[in-house]
């Protein structure tokens, strides 16, 4: 396994990586139902700069391709010290340790970046994401504006 930065030639790796996740996971990651995402969307997922966005990818060698099977990454919000962060990891991945790893060198790459703090929003029925925010020790608080998600945070 290879843990390294999602680069722009990625793009259809990312694409069939969404299209492999299960029902259940893409509607943890996106909070709603989606099959797959616009060109477009894919796009700007693989393209960053590591400043204000920055991905990192988990892959694998199968069958001599290079396969992604897990993803963190941050992406700015209206604070310039702030980021939102997500990570999603292939089902068949899933529970292993993986989350972890790829948000710890997120965490990493964060702090040189002079990031102050990481945030996510998720459903509040996501207990794979609320069991990584507790190992991460981010802080959990219920979304005031909507009781079904989370706000876990964590200071850098």
């Amino acid at each position: 396994m290879t843990i390294r930065p999602i680069r722009l030639t990625d793009v259809a790796m990312e694409s069939e990586f969404i299209h492999r996740l299960s029902s259940e996971t893409k509607h943890f990651r996106f909070l709603a139902g989606v099959r797959e995402l616009p060109a477009e969307e894919l796009v700007r997922l693989c393209d960053v700069d590591m400043k204000h966005s920055m991905a990192f990818v988990a892959t694998v060698r199968k069958d001599g391709q290079e396969v992604e099977i897990g993803v963190s990454r941050y992406a700015p919000n209206s604070h310039f010290d702030v980021r939102e962060v997500a990570v999603t990891i292939a089902d068949e991945w899933q529970h292993k340790g993986l989350g972890a790893s790829l948000m710890n060198q997120l965490i990493k790459t964060a702090r040189t970046q002079g990031i102050k703090q990481l945030y996510s929003v998720n459903l509040s029925t996501d207990a794979a994401m609320s069991a990584l925010a507790k190992e991460l020790n981010m802080t959990s608080i219920r979304d005031p504006s909507d009781p079904n998600q989370t706000i876990h945070s964590l200071t850098l």
